[in-house]
């Protein structure tokens, strides 16, 4: 058995993906809030089984714009914008403050 001088370290999670890679806690909420809406659009994209071309004509961007949705790229999308995109599929999005 070879030992390695380096241990492995098991950190428990936080809940939040976002605070555990080090992010405060507003923009881990933000962050959270992006993830899931982008999550929520592309099941819509893939429940209407629209093409990137079509779900750009229909959101009023370009296709790479709805490939970068598709892949997740959060960093590349206000909360602003995934609302209007909501809106556009006809599912508008809400965003609710809990005590």
């Amino acid at each position: 058995m070879r030992k390695t001088s380096k241990e492995s370290k098991i950190t428990c999670s936080s809940g939040n993906v976002f605070v555990d890679v080090g992010f405060d806690e507003a923009q881990a909420q933000l962050l959270t809030l992006r993830a899931d809406l982008m999550m929520q659009l592309d099941k819509q994209l893939k429940a209407r089984r629209l093409t990137q071309v079509a779900a750009s004509e229909l959101l009023g961007v370009s296709q790479s714009r709805v490939s970068d949705l598709v892949r997740g790229k959060t960093e590349k999308f206000s909360l602003d914008m995934l609302v209007l995109f909501a809106a556009k599929l006809g599912t508008p999005a809400r965003i609710e403050l809990l005590n």
